[in-house]
Formats: structure tokens, sequence, C-alpha cells
């Protein structure tokens, strides 16, 4: 079964071995675990050619945006936090409203789309800002969130606490040109956001259901709020990892899904593509992380992208290899959070790779 096939009920699964994993993919992951040398994953998917060759789920506490939830029995209907993975399905939406002609293309004028700020569009130093450039994150404007987001300083949490997140972003000192520096920015993506609601002139939850959801076969889902009520683009989207793994799916088989072409293959290319590097060996496209890892059955370097999120969410891909790779993890704000999704991706799925 194709996974354009495949928008409702269970994943097919498939023998590890069958589709050129190591027979002992499963058990690797769970010594990984035993070891301690991966920590607190919640949930583990890979999928390769449309069918699911592991699924791992446990119980553990978790929290949904700060707010304790106790311990959770998670499984495939669990909803999870994507944090910053709600980026990367953003960009999958503002493709999908320009495809359709609601929203303007990436090269147009940013303050143009907010005449609210006409104090700001006057400013000859943001002038030349794009929607392109916060698709990127290289809108060269003041941002911080290498603070814990536990930390009311960091930049997001003071735009989900200010009267006005727009201008909030906006009016950020200059401290680049537009399109020169890389700076992770989930201002830019409240701002992209913002552009698809205006454009559609639907609320981003709404537009999501309708044109990316239900194709997928995706019903439940949660988008969480800010004070102003504004669901967040930049990390309050609440999936299960099925459904999560299914929009991953949905990439690797050039935007087609449910027999109908949900997202242009021509965005998701341009999308996909290096538009900057993130200075510490990865690049960046439109709002997607760049990079390559080795695997055996190809003998060398693979390239990846992926959304990342705080706590060590996950949606990696590798399309040479046609592997989408979901993890929930609960190591929120912590600053090695990266370490047990990336051992997990490198050290069980890709390196068990063995047959092309």
């Amino acid at each position: 079964m194709r996974a354009d096939q495949q928008t409702d009920g269970e994943w097919e699964r498939a023998a590890a071995a069958e589709l050129g994993f190591d027979p002992a993919l499963a058990r690797k992951l769970l010594a990984g675990i035993e070891a301690g040398l991966i920590r607190d994953v919640h949930a583990a998917l890979v999928s390769r050619h449309g069918k699911l060759v592991l699924e791992h789920y446990r119980e553990a506490p978790d929290e949904s945006w700060g707010m304790p939830l106790g311990t959770v029995a998670f499984d495939a209907l669990t909803l999870h936090d994507l944090r910053s993975v709600t980026k990367s399905v953003v960009g999958l939406l503002y493709g999908i409203a320009l495809d359709r002609g609601l929203v303007p293309p990436p090269q147009a004028p940013l303050l143009a789309q907010f005449p609210d700020y006409p104090d700001l569009a006057a400013d000859p130093a943001r002038a030349g800002l794009t929607i392109g450039h916060a698709l990127t994150m290289t809108l060269g404007l003041d941002w911080d969130e290498d603070r814990s987001y536990a930390d009311p300083l960091n930049s997001e949490i003071a735009m989900e606490n200010a009267p006005d997140r727009y201008r909030f972003v906006l009016e950020q000192a200059v401290l680049h040109a537009p399109g020169t520096h890389w700076v992770y920015c989930g201002g830019a993506t409240a701002l992209v956001g913002a552009v698809i609601e205006r454009g559609t002139g639907r609320r981003i939850e709404d537009f999501a259901r309708e044109a990316l959801f239900q194709p997928l076969g995706i019903s439940r889902f949660e988008w969480l709020s800010g004070a102003d009520g504004v669901a967040s683009p930049a990390s309050g989207l609440r999936l299960s990892a099925p459904d999560l793994l299914r929009i991953g799916r949905l990439v690797l088989e050039g935007g087609h899904a449910g027999g109908r072409q949900v997202v242009s293959k021509a965005w998701l290319d341009a999308s996909l593509a290096p538009a900057v590097s993130t200075g510490d060996g990865l690049d960046y496209g439109h709002f997607w992380f760049l990079g390559a890892a080795p695997v055996p059955a190809f003998g060398g370097e693979r390239p990846w992208m992926a959304g990342f999120g705080n706590g060590g969410q996950r949606l990696w891909l590798m399309p040479e290899a046609d592997i989408a790779c979901v993890i929930f993890s609960g190591n929120y704000n912590a600053p090695d959070a990266w370490v047990s999704p990336t051992r997990l991706w490198r050290e069980i799925v890709l390196a068990n790779l063995v047959s092309a």
C-alpha cells in the first residue's frame, strides 16, 4: 500500500528486515534506552516505503506548554507537543496557501502585509524585509531564544506575553541586513502565521484542518494559543506520533496524498533547498533544518531534512532512503535535549539500514 493511500486507520506494518533494516532494529533501540544512552523518549516511529518498521511507546511524565499532565501512557492516539516542529507544518501551510493564490510570494515585502504599522514601514532599515526572510529566519532583527523557554526574557516567551505579538517582533532592533544572518526566531513564524491567516481569512488551525489535516486523515489535534487567543505558529501544535509521521510521508511523496496534490512539489523543492547556514554545520530552508548523515546501505552520507522542537521533538526525513522518523521526548528546556533524538536517528535508525 502506498503512503498516499494511507489516509485512514492504522499504518501498514512490515518487519525491519523486509525493508532493509537489521532484524534487531527494535531490540537495539530498547538496549540503547536500557543503557541510558537514549533518554526521555516518549514515542519513536520509523517508516520506510510507506510502511511502519519501528514503533515504540512508553509511560512517562509529560507536560503541555509547561503545564504538567502527570504520568502519561503514550500510544498511537496520544497527542503530544510538537513545540517547534510546528514551524515546519506552518511552512507547508504557507505553501498550500501560496499554491491557491491566497498569500503573496516569498519575495513580497513583509511590512506591506502589516499596514497597521506605518511607522515601522517608514523605517528604511526595515524596508527590505520580505516574507522570504521570515521563512528563512534571516530578518536580521534582534532576537534571543538561546535562553531557556522558562525564562520570561526569552524572546518567544516575551512575544507571547506582549500585548501585540506582531509589533513586538517587527519593532526589534535591526542588527543585520535582511537575508545575511540566520538567527533562530519564533517571531518569524508568528509573522508567517499572520500572513496565512490574513490571506486565507481563516484562523490558522481552521485552515490547517481543511487544507492539510483532512487530506491526510488527521482528525484529532490541538493548537495551543497565547494570552491573546492567537494559535501559536511557532510552537503550539499537538499531534499524535502516527499523524506527524503522515505529514512526513506527505513530504517524501512530493506533496501527494489521498489521491490529490495537497502541496505542490515546487513548493517542497523550494522550501527544502538550503537557503542559509545556521553556523553550526547545518543549513536552513523554509522552516526546515537540513543536514547529512552516514548510511551504511548507501556507502556514505546522505542528506536529511527535519523539524526540531524543544525537549527533543523531531520529524526526520531522508528522501534517498525514503525514511520518515518521528520522535517525541520529554527533556524540555534542557540544553542536551538534542542528544537522545540525534543518537536514535543516527545510531539506531540510519546505522541499521543495511540494504538500500
